[in-house]
């Protein structure tokens, strides 16, 4: 199932399948390794879903909501309920 980065929840994992933006945002999320193919583990959700904590590629990364939204992901494990 493909969901975008901010809908996961605390404890899925997935396969980042397309990064939107345009410009230096998407540049920048990419030079961060947010790149199509790696996987991504959301570690943490701030009570307000801002920001959000996921684990890429061996180190932990913090991505605003906003930034989030942009990243595609098929799901590939369920979280907490």
């Amino acid at each position: 199932m493909l969901k975008k980065l901010d809908e996961l929840v605390k404890g899925e994992t997935g396969l980042i399948k397309k990064v939107e933006g345009e410009g230096k945002f998407r540049r920048r999320l990419l030079d961060m390794g947010v790149t199509p193919g790696a996987t991504v583990y959301l570690r943490k959700k701030a009570p307000l879903g801002d920001p959000i904590e996921v684990t890429i590629r061996g180190y932990e990364l913090s991505l605003r909501k906003v930034e989030a939204s942009l990243i595609y992901v098929e799901v590939s494990n369920g979280g907490e309920k």
